[in-house]
């Protein structure tokens, strides 16, 4: 490899939600370039170097302690169930003391209610967040200069990300690895992982709410024609035909069951394709933009500008340099 890979540190606060703090090592640990180099070191601290207690009554080993973090180029916060952190909103000295040697190049990232500990450093002030959807009620009142949104699977605020609970801090793990690396790194990462490369809708999907009137019916086979017939134009009074549905049904029980609109959802599945296609072919911006149902070059690169701030070429030229590695 050129360079060193990417130090990723994860600060664990007992008691940990140990399948949080799992996810980490298991998502950037598989992450490997063409060659099988490693394109991340993951380590794991504790604030005394000591193995940590989880929520379901296991220690998790770490490699040191909290001088760790003065060497990272990404720190990652675990769901935690730390009662200084949860039920007052402040950090452990030690642990406060750390963030405050944080380098300003460092990127941090929360994974369910490690969104708490972020919050409590000041990192998330002013700032775009999510967490738990049980915990982001707590999380807005405890901390009020935190944009709080319970429906996303995740948060991407550029040096500052976040995740909703457990699985969805796979989620934020692959598209961070697809953001550092590509899509074709990401995906090799998920297929070891046996878990789809990018998940649809948010965790507004999963709030709990009463059974609708309609649960008998379903927008699945819909959404599987669509991926499958991206370069069709279709309009939401089509959906719900093809779905026997009416239009409004089709359209509540979309947004129940992916936790966007119809139009968005497709709108994001067009764009994920895009970028698929940038990375592993050399088609035409055209090209790639009539495949996916975007219509014309044009089109694409204003989605694309709005999606990841980058133009298709810049796209191409940055994922294909790191998919080699």
């Amino acid at each position: 490899m050129s360079q060193s890979p990417h130090r990723i540190v994860v600060l664990i606060l007992a008691p940990v939600i140990g399948f949080d703090a799992t996810i980490v090592p298991m998502a950037f640990g598989a992450a490997v370039d063409d060659a099988g180099e490693r394109l991340y070191d993951v380590r794991l601290c504790s604030i005394d170097g000591e193995p940590v207690e989880s929520t379901h009554g296991y220690a998790l080993g770490v490699h040191g302690d909290l001088a760790l973090l003065d060497d990272a180029d990404t720190v990652i916060v675990p769901g935690t169930r730390n009662p200084s952190v949860r039920d007052t909103g402040t950090l452990p000295r030690e642990v406060a003391e750390a963030f405050q040697r944080r380098s300003p190049t460092t990127r941090f990232a929360s994974i369910c209610t490690g969104a708490f500990v972020l919050a409590a450093a000041g990192i998330f002030d002013g700032r775009p967040a999510t967490t738990h959807w049980q915990s982001a009620a707590d999380l807005a009142a405890m901390f009020p200069t935190v944009v709080v949104d319970e429906k996303v699977l995740f948060i991407d605020d550029g040096d500052v990300l976040s995740s909703a609970g457990l699985s969805a801090g796979i989620d934020l793990c692959l598209h961070m690895i697809r953001r550092d690396h590509g899509t074709r790194v990401a995906n090799r990462v998920a297929r070891y992982a046996v878990v789809p490369p990018w998940r649809d809708g948010g965790q507004a999907q999963f709030i709990e709410r009463p059974v609708p009137d309609d649960a008998g019916q379903s927008t699945t086979d819909v959404r599987q024609w669509l991926s499958r017939n991206l370069s069709e134009s279709v309009t939401v009074a089509q959906m719900a035909r093809r779905a026997h549905m009416s239009e409004r049904t089709f359209a509540r029980r979309f947004r129940a069951e992916t936790g966007e609109s119809p139009g968005d959802w497709l709108a994001a599945q067009r764009i994920n394709a895009a970028r698929g296609l940038l990375e592993s072919t050399d088609l035409p911006v055209d090209d790639i933009a009539a495949q996916v149902g975007l219509g014309s070059g044009t089109n694409l690169r204003a989605h694309l500008r709005r999606a990841v701030d980058v133009a298709p070429l810049q796209y191409r030229r940055r994922f294909r340099g790191a998919a080699s590695g």
